[in-house]
């Protein structure tokens, strides 16, 4: 087969340092990275190879470029999440959707998948969305950048951050310390995701006026949500009893988010998360994302784990 050959002209608009890194280094990722032999020459990229692996080697500078074009130069963790997304289909555009929030350290926080685009979406369109999908998908990262947006524009007044809080053989009434500090294990992936978008100062007091509330899934019976961004993390781990009570919560004016893990459930009997789709699937204003491997935007170690745990198949004693 005749190797094939692509000539990539850079915009002049676009510096040529941020699209291949300080000394090269997101350039010398990409060559070893692929069996294409790459060329730069002053502005022009060349591409020599197999056309499948050109294809996906233009894909990825393609996108490199319209990112630096859009004012967002590639780190080495974008070049590596744009070499698994290559490796595993087609690159999403960068201009898959606007960004949903901009956080105190001035870093943008968008949709990297064309999943995540989906699930961002779903999420505007929806009064309910559940996210179903591996460890690494961006379920609750994003749900939370789109309800702090949502509070900053003031389209809601508080923001309820929920979990079931699911004992591994021991009673939470025995741990000790305060209801705070028992619950504070269960909820803190929760503080984790918020303090990375507000300083913890102004989260702290959001969190101390009431606007910002994080309470586990048992202490929200008999009560009603209206004018908040609620979002139940870890569903997976819910009864069906229990789903259905946070769901009837359900206010005017406020939205709701669902996220879970099939695949990572502690609660032994039924699922509330696996029963809801069955129940709720055809109901319109409720959406359903399904987030798969490919969506992983954590380590690139991350996918390789699910990916081994999903192919493992126990022996037989």
């Amino acid at each position: 087969m005749e190797p094939s050959r692509v000539r990539l002209t850079v915009p002049d608009s676009v510096d040529m340092t941020l699209l291949l890194g300080p000394a090269d280094s997101l350039l010398r990722r990409l060559e070893e990275a692929t069996t294409a032999a790459v060329t730069v020459r002053g502005n022009a990229v060349g591409l020599t190879g197999e056309p499948a692996e050109v294809n996906r080697m233009v894909g990825v500078f393609s996108r490199m470029i319209e990112d630096v074009t859009r004012g967002n130069p590639p780190t080495t963790a974008d070049v590596e999440l744009l070499l698994e997304q290559s490796a595993l289909g087609d690159v999403p555009p960068s201009s898959l959707a606007d960004d949903v929030l901009l956080t105190y350290r001035g870093r943008a926080i968008r949709p990297k998948t064309a999943g995540q685009a989906a699930y961002i979406h779903a999420i505007r369109a929806h009064t309910v969305t559940f996210a179903i999908g591996p460890a690494g998908t961006g379920k609750t990262y994003l749900a939370m950048a789109m309800a702090v947006a949502a509070l900053k524009r003031r389209d809601v007044g508080r923001i309820v951050l929920a979990r079931p809080v699911v004992e591994a053989g021991e009673s939470l009434g025995y741990l000790p310390g305060t209801l705070e500090e028992k619950l504070d294990p269960y909820v803190r992936p929760l503080y984790d995701a918020l303090f990375d978008m507000t300083d913890m100062e102004k989260g702290n007091a959001l969190i101390e006026q009431g606007v910002i509330e994080i309470a586990p899934l048992a202490f929200m019976r008999g009560r009603t949500f209206n004018d908040a961004f609620v979002i139940l993390d870890e569903a997976q781990n819910t009864t069906p009893e229990q789903m259905k009570m946070f769901l009837t919560r359900l206010g005017f004016g406020s939205t709701f988010v669902v996220t879970g893990d099939l695949t990572q459930h502690d609660l032994g009997g039924r699922n509330g998360l696996a029963q809801a789709r069955e129940v709720l699937g055809g109901i319109d204003d409720i959406a359903f994302c399904d987030l798969s491997r490919a969506d992983i935007v954590r380590h690139t170690l991350v996918g390789k784990i699910v990916d081994a745990y999903e192919n493992f198949a126990p022996q037989e004693v």
